[in-house]
């Protein structure tokens, strides 16, 4: 029983001292946002990314790895871009930075899943022109993939 009414008695104390830092904190009026992210963990996020787009992953079984260089180029605009859109977001102003951070994490998931798709798409429209004979010639532009007929005319 001695040991159970000192246990008890340590359990009491502890409660009471996180009740104490608890309240010095309300007293101080503290509060923190994770919103902006600092630049350390900006350039976690494109490591992050280029590691997904050019290494062996569940999105590299789909749709294939970019070499690391191309990787490292389409991180930055890809995280750039994500942070303009989610730093652009209305979100409540008493957030304290999630809501603003899920903007942020679904634009860059989105902008990741869309490149690699078109990407894809274009790699495969290039593969069947490729099947074809040559009949067709596929070119890579800014605005996607364009077709264009060669001279030549089957019978």
């Amino acid at each position: 029983m001695a040991a159970d009414s000192e246990n008890s008695s340590t359990l009491i104390m502890e409660n009471q001292a996180a009740d104490d830092a608890t309240n010095k904190l309300d007293q101080m009026n503290i509060s923190f946002s994770i919103w902006p992210p600092t630049q350390r963990t900006r350039d976690a996020v494109k490591k992050g990314l280029v590691e997904s787009l050019s290494t062996a992953s569940i999105l590299s079984k789909r749709y294939g790895t970019l070499p690391t260089e191309e990787a490292i180029a389409v991180a930055e605009r890809m995280e750039d871009e994500a942070y303009a859109a989610a730093s652009a977001a209305s979100v409540p102003a008493d957030d304290d930075g999630i809501e603003i951070l899920q903007v942020y994490s679904k634009e860059i998931s989105k902008r990741m899943l869309d490149y690699m798709k078109s990407r894809s798409a274009s790699s495969a429209e290039v593969s069947t022109v490729e099947e074809d004979g040559g009949a067709t010639a596929a070119t890579a532009g800014d605005s996607g993939v364009h077709e264009s007929s060669t001279s030549e005319t089957r019978s």
